[in-house]
């Protein structure tokens, strides 16, 4: 184990790097705290065998592979030249820009306009790499990110204001992101959750301040040495390992005899080493007696108080309005404030788009419409499905408020292939059997039970999370209208040959014995020799390489090598193919090689697609097996030999490895291929593997019997609605790849071999008549069509023109993919292809929002059916979301543990109740353990409750137009915090509206003329936020609107509106016109800001918003059903002038805080004096005296030309300065002392480098820029010392 050496201050650039590098990691190091007076280099890893004091190599040692990537890789060498540039151009040059800030180096306007040049040049090149990416590198948080983000750190504190980051919008959204991640948020002493923890204002250097800081600092290094030599009695260790030289230790002989000079010099460092320890001495002895005193008195013990949690305990039956009598609670409980609310929502309509409308209304009315993509039945809704839900229920909540027909249906998904894959999991889990054991239809009785059993636990998820569904709507893709649906397109398609029945090369999975389509394989990538585990197989199989053999030519003229991934599929092989043109097999024309394990003879044939310039120039051809040799033997008439079934076991080669496995065949073949001499060599390959995405099997293409849809001319369409713009896709960096998957389409395959889902409607005809022959089954004319077997057996007789007495029809077996149904969706969840109201009213709809992953799955699906069965567009726009990781950005996995169900972040769950769920599922118990220990690393005390409306602010502010979101729950408890934020400032509210006499709300709102400045100023700011609010949410700029919300509340209204209006409403001030017109005000924000945070909050809006008083004649029962608040009357508030007036107010309290906070007056009120340098400034802050004094917290405020002596000065800007009177609150006396203490030491600084300077061999021995650098220090500290003196003379006057 290495013992790590950090300084007592770490938070800097390595320290930082080092210490989250270590997060990342489960490194064991020893982590010691290395005193400031340490002449040793920090930061220090030392090792056994070495010792490391570079951050860089040292946070390689602590973090490896994990951040930095595999030693050697094309990854890691990107990862080192971002820590590169970091280390050689962003950090330092972001040093020299924030230093002359910080007190540590005087500014110089030259060298900090090349520092920021230097930084814009990276954060240029950061913002247009960062466009598409969510991390620098990879998919998750590498030392390129930690490394950047360590060195941006102070930039974004305290130089980068809003409108700096503004320009690199993309670099600030990734900065948060990294710096929110667990690992990196824990070293830093505030949490970034938004950007009020970064710079606000871009500072101006002020040389006052500057020295003040400098003072701070130098006091503050002076402070702890002193500490650090008395807790280490002076005394400095002698280094670990090392002895002194005998000669030193005891003044033993071979010593050099010391001079008088020397001894004196020694003597008196002796005399004052004695003093120190004897004022250390007395020191500890006053200690001692003070601490024996302090045992004498009885100790008090600190109760802590227990808040109590409040809910809501009244009998309140289901879809009831819930009880608001009783006063609000203390605090805010998401349990209080979510109880009852939706079942009285869903009872009363209001998730109807009929509520509140007549049928001719509804007709008329703009629509609203989405279907939810459905959660697969196989479990329960985790965080990924949260944010679509969440999107997807702003936007519905958003339209029902402006007045929309808006309908937002539920549903579940039939999922095929995973819900047969969990149910058989399940059934040998418990029962040990496997479903062929029970038989086709006791197994899909079990999977309606686990239907039963997950579909309900989905709706209560969904409910729970505030979801303004249509439950009355609600479908599954298996309920009889889906299923009548599916049937009947399905015989429509066939009938106009867009579905057919051929023998064609499939994807087909080994593990679920079924076919895949092309969007169900993931294609793996591998740079070389990689061992990737496959089911069904014990050990890992060798992939990412390339074999090398030959085959010998039948008239015995030589050989030809051939090289291959696939050494297995050469049992297949019925051809070998070469360039036409290639001179350099001219020769082998026409010629036949000899297979070596069967008597085949295999052609040589002449084909453009071999390469001459790749491998050997001769390619072994295996049509049954692969998707270029399928073409290959198509056009040269070649034997299809299919040499796996469906198990995948080698079959039809006639050799001895019939029957074996087809990767146990992969090693057999290849020491077959040795002993007989024909295997040449083996080379690491570059390659793609073909993954199933549901089983992680190797995926086998193989030629089979199935049904296909023809998308060629579908597709063309679909590419050509969004080209002109009659669907758009939002973000527009999708539409590209919409082009690119349109253009390079093939037909889908749509059976698939299970036994749950949509059974094909289908039936294969035997004939028993002489006069018409056997048919077989890749025969499309032997196959009909029906809605049952007896419309199929009408179409049997009209075919074959035979009684039906001799005709047998035989359902397929297969079933429809998945997809297949649920493309449907858009119009077959109002009944198609039968003429409804709501298939009139609701088709198409408005907006279809998802996750790009899902892009081709689904959304391309529901295209191609609408386009080809209805002839219109499904949806008018679709919005795609990003991906929800975790907060290591990783992907959500169940063996990860990182699945958290959304229930768990609203409720709160222990760590011990977070892993028993992990038993629920069908993890193997390797996975489970796994899972735990990844649950216990990120939630070590459990997931705390946040509540519902919680978790949707955050997950809604996430939501930007990239690609990635990486969660962490932390964020989520912050806006639970804001919840409380609101909850509180709601109670003073309506206490200050009750203040006097009853409060009557105006029938509409309408200025008086009476309104403070402040009044107007807060209409200004709510009219702002309104704008903004309406703006995000019609081009989809999600965080707009969240922040707009955010801002409103916590720093406007909350921290200087009811701030400003306190005073009006004190005993003594009567129920004057001005406090009667400040109701007014407050209650107008109340009742829009309500209504403009529904959509993200419902919950906490409706509770609040049940105990406003109504104006006259409303009777709106929700706020879910009010009016968005974007009327002309309640944006006409808007008001520039008094903006730019508060604004100046702002950055005057800013000022008197900041210096306030610099002679600790936290408590204590002072005088403050502004002094203007014209009229204009004057007379506006004169105005707003009552708002600066309540603000500042200062006793009084005075506008003087000329402040008295005593103050403490800042300046604002070049039109005014602040002036607090510290005269009688301040020790000016200790002050004094203070700083005739520093003058000393300074003067010591001074007298030390002067000394050293005038040596005679100074000149000769240092330097240059070390004699520069002197030369600038001195004048320094001379300079210090002049307003050190200054500062004195100013406190002495202040006596």
């Amino acid at each position: 184990m290495g013992t790590l050496k950090l300084p007592v201050d770490r938070l800097n650039y390595e320290c930082l790097k080092i210490e989250v590098a270590l997060n990342y990691s489960y490194t064991d190091v020893k982590i010691v705290t290395v005193p400031t007076s340490s002449e040793e280099k920090l930061p220090r890893l030392e090792l056994d065998e070495s010792t490391l004091d570079d951050s860089t190599a040292i946070a390689r040692y602590v973090g490896g592979e994990n951040i930095f990537g595999e030693e050697g890789s094309v990854h890691s060498a990107e990862i080192y030249e971002w820590i590169f540039t970091s280390d050689g151009v962003l950090n330092p040059n972001i040093t020299t820009w924030v230093s002359p800030y910080l007190g540590l180096v005087m500014y110089n306007k030259q060298i900090e306009n090349e520092a920021v040049k230097q930084v814009d040049g990276v954060m240029m090149k950061l913002n247009k790499h960062l466009l598409h990416q969510t991390f620098l590198t990879a998919d998750h948080v590498t030392m390129a990110d930690i490394t950047v983000a360590a060195a941006l750190y102070p930039a974004y504190k305290v130089v980068m204001d809003a409108k700096y980051r503004k320009k690199y919008g993309n670099v600030t959204r990734w900065y948060m992101t990294v710096t929110n991640q667990c690992q990196f948020a824990k070293q830093l002493p505030v949490a970034h959750t938004d950007e009020s923890a970064y710079c606000q204002t871009a500072p101006k250097f002020n040389k006052k301040e500057f020295d003040q800081m400098k003072e701070k600092l130098q006091a503050a290094r002076n402070s702890a040495a002193v500490e650090e030599k008395a807790a280490s009695g002076d005394q400095k260790p002698a280094a670990a390992g090392k002895e002194k030289p005998a000669a030193v230790a005891a003044g033993k002989e071979g010593a050099p005899p010391k001079s008088e000079a020397k001894k004196k010099k020694e003597e008196a460092k002796k005399k004052v080493k004695l003093e120190k320890m004897e004022k250390l001495a007395a020191k500890k002895k006053m200690q001692e007696k003070k601490d024996a005193d302090t045992k004498k008195k009885p100790k008090v013990e600190k109760v802590k108080k227990v808040v109590e949690v409040a809910i809501y305990t009244k009998n309140t039956p289901a879809g009831d309005k819930k009880d608001i009598t009783d006063p609000l609670p203390a605090g805010y409980s998401p349990q209080y404030t979510e109880a009852a609310w939706y079942e009285w929502w869903s009872k009363q309509g209001f998730f109807t788009p009929e509520f509140g409308k007549t049928k001719e209304e509804v007709e008329k009315s703009k629509k609203f419409v989405m279907c939810l993509p459905p959660p697969n039945v196989t479990g329960s809704l985790h965080l990924g499905h949260a944010l679509t839900n969440t999107v997807q229920d702003v936007l519905a909540r958003w339209h029902r408020m402006m007045g929309e027909a808006t309908l937002w249906i539920p549903g579940t998904d039939h999922a095929g292939i995973a819900t047969q894959v969990v149910v058989e999991k399940k059934l040998r889990k418990q029962e040990n059997l496997s479903r062929h054991d029970i038989g086709r239809e006791k197994f899909v009785e079990k999977v309606w039970e686990w239907k039963k059993e997950k579909g309900d636990r989905i709706c209560s998820q969904l409910r729970k999370l505030g979801s303004s569904l249509d439950w009355d709507r609600e479908f599954f893709t298996m309920d009889d209208k889906l299923s009548h649906a599916v049937k009947k397109s399905f015989i429509q398609l066939r009938k106009e040959g867009i579905i057919f029945r051929a023998n064609r090369l499939i994807n087909w999975s080994v593990a679920l014995n079924s076919a895949i389509s092309d969007i169900e394989v993931n294609k793996k990538e591998l740079d070389g020799r990689t061992m990737l585990p496959v089911p069904g197989y014990d050990k890992p199989v060798e992939f990412g390489v390339i074999h090398s053999f030959h085959y010998e030519l039948c008239d015995g003229s030589g050989k030809v090598t051939v090289a291959t991934t696939r050494i297995e599929t050469m049992l297949g092989d019925t051809g070998v193919a070469v360039h036409p043109q290639d001179k350099r097999f001219t020769h082998l024309h026409g010629k036949f090689v000899r297979h070596p394990f069967c008597e085949r003879k295999i052609a040589i044939v002449c084909d453009d697609m071999v390469e001459m310039d790749f491998g050997t120039g001769c390619v072994k051809i295996t049509p049954a097996h692969d998707a270029n040799d399928y073409d290959v033997g198509k056009r040269h008439n070649l034997e299809f030999i299919s040499i796996f079934d469906e198990n995948g076991l080698v079959c039809n080669t006639q050799t001895q490895f019939d029957g074996m496995k087809r990767f146990d065949a992969r090693t057999a073949v290849l020491d077959q291929l040795k002993q007989l001499n024909l295997y040449d060599e083996c080379k690491d390959n570059k390659m793609v593997v073909p993954l199933c995405s549901r089983t992680k099997d190797i995926v086998e293409p193989m030629v089979k019997v199935q049904w296909f849809l023809t998308c060629d001319d579908v597709a063309k369409q679909s590419k050509d609605v969004v080209k002109s713009g009659e669907l758009e896709i939002v973000p527009q960096a999708f539409q590209k790849t919409w082009y690119h998957w349109m253009d390079n389409i093939r037909d889908w395959c749509i059976s698939r071999q299970l036994w749950w889902g949509h059974r094909i409607p289908a039936y294969f005809v035997t004939v028993d008549d002489p006069s018409v022959p056997a048919g077989e089954r890749t025969d499309e004319k032997y196959w009909v069509c029906g809605m049952d077997a007896e419309e199929a057996m009408l179409e049997a007789v009209e075919n074959f023109k035979v009684d039906r007495s001799k005709i047998t029809l035989e359902q397929d077996e297969d079933v429809l993919d998945t997809w297949y149904s649920s493309g449907l969706l858009p119009f077959s969840i109002f009944g198609w292809p039968n003429e409804s109201s709501d298939l009139s009213n609701y088709f198409p709809g408005a907006l279809l929002e998802t996750g790009h992953d899902i892009l081709f799955f689904w959304i391309a699906r529901m295209v191609f059916f609408s386009l080809l069965l209805t002839k219109k567009l499904p949806f008018k726009t679709v919005y795609l979301h990003a991906m929800v990781r975790d907060a290591h950005g990783r992907k959500m996995s169940k063996s990860l543990g990182n699945v958290i169900d959304p229930l768990d972040v609203i409720s709160g769950i222990t760590l011990e109740d977070l892993h028993k769920t992990l038993y629920l599922g069908n993890l193997e118990a390797k996975e489970i353990e796994k899972a735990k220990l990844g649950q216990t690393a990120d939630y070590p005390n459990g997931i705390p409750e946040c509540g519902s409306d919680a978790l949707r602010f955050a997950l809604f502010a996430y939501t930007c137009q990239g690609r990635d979101i990486n969660l962490d729950v932390n964020r989520i408890l912050g806006y639970r915090h804001f919840c409380n934020k609101l909850w509180n400032a709601f109670k003073f509210s309506t206490k200050q509206l009750a203040f006097g006499s009853e409060y009557k709300p105006q029938q509409q709102f309408q200025l008086s003329g009476k309104e403070t400045e402040v009044d107007l100023w807060i209409l200004h700011k709510l009219t702002k936020a309104v704008e903004l609010s309406h703006a995000a949410l019609e081009n989809y700029q999600f965080p707009d609107y969240t922040t707009a919300v955010y801002n409103f509340w916590l720093y406007e209204f909350c921290d200087i509106y009811l701030e400003c209006i306190k005073p009006l409403f004190t005993a003594d001030s009567g129920d004057n016109d001005v406090t009667t017109t400040s109701k007014h005000v407050l209650y107008h924000c109340l009742d829009v800001a309500i209504r403009l945070t529904q959509p993200l909050m419902p919950f906490i809006c409706e509770e609040l918003w049940q105990r406003l008083p109504r104006r006259p004649n409303d009777v709106t029962p929700s706020v879910c059903v009010s009016k968005w608040p974007y009327t002309n009357n309640e944006r006409a508030w808007t008001n520039d002038a008094v903006d730019a007036e508060m604004e100046l107010v702002r950055n005057v309290v800013k000022t008197t805080r900041s210096l306030r906070a610099d002679y600790n007056l936290t408590r204590t009120k002072a005088d403050l004096y502004i002094k203007c340098s014209d009229d204009v400034t004057a007379e506006v802050l004169t105005r707003h005296r009552l708002t600066i004094k309540t603000l500042s917290y200062s006793s009084q405020v005075l506008i003087h030309d000329k402040p008295p002596q005593g103050c403490a000065v800042a300046i604002v800007n070049n039109k005014c300065d602040v002036n607090l009177m510290l005269k009688g609150i301040v020790n000016f006396e200790k002050e004094i002392e203070k700083m005739e203490t520093n003058i000393k030491r300074q003067e010591k600084k001074l007298a030390d480098l002067k000394k050293a300077v005038n040596k005679s061999e100074y000149k000769q021995k240092v330097p240059k820029e070390v004699q520069v650098a002197d030369e600038e220090k001195m004048k320094q500290l001379g300079e210090e010392l002049v307003k050190m003196a200054a500062t004195k003379q100013d406190f002495a006057s202040m006596l």
